[in-house]
């Protein structure tokens, strides 16, 4: 009689196949876990404007400032790695922006003092 020890090769593909589906089932959702944390980082950009924006509002001469950058908003506001906001024309009512991320095709918008009924609340899209 001999003593084998080990795995037959009926064994060893049955291991290979749930590896193979365990794995088919957790990429997709770790590839949504990564849009999701682009989106909270446009959101929190876009949140984080808003106080930069009525910052500048109170020190300037009740004016919103037109961009993020020198002669704006440089010294109060900069925005996350990867994430580009760009300021619309200011009214003297109000002001809005756009964020996006270099990694994904979704965008988020938000407006203060326009006629959004979600004032000063991000909206991704």
């Amino acid at each position: 009689m001999s003593n084998r020890k080990g795995f037959t090769l009926i064994e060893l593909l049955i291991v290979v196949v749930i590896i193979g589906i365990l794995a088919a089932i957790a990429i997709p959702k770790f590839a949504n876990t990564k849009e999701k944390a682009y989106v909270a980082s446009m959101k929190s950009d876009l949140r984080n404007l808003v106080t930069a924006q009525e910052a500048y509002f109170s020190d300037n001469n009740s004016t919103y400032a037109s961009t993020t950058g020198s002669g704006g908003l440089n010294t109060n506001y900069k925005a996350s790695s990867g994430v580009t906001v760009t300021l619309g024309t200011p009214t003297s009512t109000g002001w809005g922006a756009t964020a996006a991320h270099g990694s994904t095709t979704k965008t988020c918008a938000i407006s203060v003092g326009g006629t959004s009924t979600q004032e000063g609340e991000p909206i991704c899209n």
